[in-house]
């Protein structure tokens, strides 16, 4: 338990940084941006190559990949359910909010919490994988046939394939192809990699504690309150007892490989469905405000979780 609270007080000590950076104007007022844009295209890409080029391809292709993915789905197809029986919503504000309570993210804290309080990178690489290579294309394509006039549609194969050139993908593969052919690079290639990588998640962090400046939430007559705590109760409270219950009664899983599974879990909305509301000008307002709602619940879950479980 202990590890988990240092794990944690690192975390916050970095967030509560970039907060302050951010509140003083310090960086820039595009500082947000470029380093998110640095975490995207070069630090994380740069991370998952090294790791899972120096890793088991078991760790990859586990028991993770497969809760990971069940859980993300099951909660996705039941706020789905919720929000077109009870609420009353359109197909595109439904996808949006079924994202919102099931699309975890898995790059700005869900890397720095797998290597401070899970102590292993490993555990996001299968979530990852899952997330931009299936659960984006499925949700772009959803989006494009429901959201956008018939001029505007891009075709299947361009909704499909846009997502594949996510430079995180990217990096998955190449680290996966190199660990399939059991290749070892040379120490030129991999120090750079590793140095590269190693700045991925004090930026990442930094990054978040950039972006919780300014932000309002429920703000009354824009934001849809009902569809935010739909999502929220369901990416915070269901997606993690789903994935205990698969978890520790579908594949027997106890002590940390558990707890790993429920904390995955339980890491908040990403910002990349924001970036789908935005593109397809749907849902936006339910989309930035379940990231933040949830990533402001995550940081107590997370602790029950671990005093819990740990």
């Amino acid at each position: 338990m202990s590890g988990v609270i240092s794990g944690f007080t690192v975390i916050f000590v970095i967030v509560a940084l970039g907060y302050l950076l951010g509140r003083t104007g310090s960086l820039g007022e595009h500082a947000a941006s470029v380093l998110a844009r640095a975490v995207f295209f070069v630090c994380t890409p740069a991370l998952l190559i090294h790791a899972l080029a120096t890793s088991d391809l078991s760790v990859v292709f586990s028991p993770t990949l497969a809760v990971a993915s069940v859980s993300a789905v099951a909660v996705g197809l039941c706020y789905a359910l919720l929000a077109r029986l009870w609420l009353r919503r359109a197909i595109p504000e439904i996808v949006i909010g079924a994202l919102s309570s099931s699309y975890v993210n898995s790059v700005n804290l869900g890397l720095p919490i797998a290597i401070f309080v899970l102590d292993d990178a490993s555990f996001i690489a299968p979530l990852l994988l899952f997330q931009i290579v299936f659960y984006s294309p499925v949700a772009l394509a959803a989006l494009d046939i429901t959201a956008l006039p018939d001029e505007q549609r891009t075709s299947t194969l361009t909704t499909v394939t846009t997502p594949l050139k996510n430079p995180i993908l990217v990096g998955g593969v190449v680290g996966l192809a190199i660990s399939l052919i059991g290749w070892t690079p040379p120490q030129a290639i991999m120090e750079p990699l590793d140095m590269l990588g190693q700045a991925s998640v004090p930026l990442a962090l930094l990054t978040f504690g950039l972006t919780l400046t300014g932000v309002s939430v429920f703000k009354k007559g824009q934001s849809p309150r009902r569809d935010i705590v739909l999502a929220s109760v369901m990416k915070m409270a269901a997606m993690p007892a789903v994935a205990y219950a698969l978890a520790r009664w579908g594949f027997g899983m106890t002590g940390h490989q558990l707890f790993a599974q429920v904390v995955i879990a339980a890491l908040p909305t990403a910002q990349n469905v924001l970036v789908y509301a935005t593109r397809y000008r749907r849902g936006e307002v339910l989309a930035r405000d379940s990231a933040l709602v949830t990533t402001l619940l995550s940081i107590p879950v997370i602790a029950l979780i671990a005093a819990t479980l740990a």
